[in-house]
């Protein structure tokens, strides 16, 4: 799971966006202005009979302050991407 959906930055890290962009998600922001500091991304490659999936997950981030729920409280009532 990415560990962006409990980060303070997620709604304006420009690495968050590059991953609602590969996961074809809307963006909880357009225009992102945080630029956080080693972040660790793992890519899962998935491959079907017709295509290939790639899902990316941020693992670790040396920007990460921990914010339970902010991803939730921006998208109330939907689901917490996995």
């Amino acid at each position: 799971m990415c560990i962006c959906v409990n980060c303070h930055f997620v709604d304006q890290c420009i690495t968050y966006h590059a991953v609602e962009t590969q996961h074809q998600q809307p963006h909880l922001t357009e225009a992102p202005t945080f630029e956080p500091q080693q972040p660790t991304i793992n890519v899962n490659i998935r491959n079907t009979m017709d295509e290939i999936e790639m899902e990316w997950d941020v693992v670790g981030c040396a920007s990460f302050l921990e914010e339970a729920g902010k991803w939730s409280r921006l998208r109330p009532g939907e689901l917490v991407p996995t």
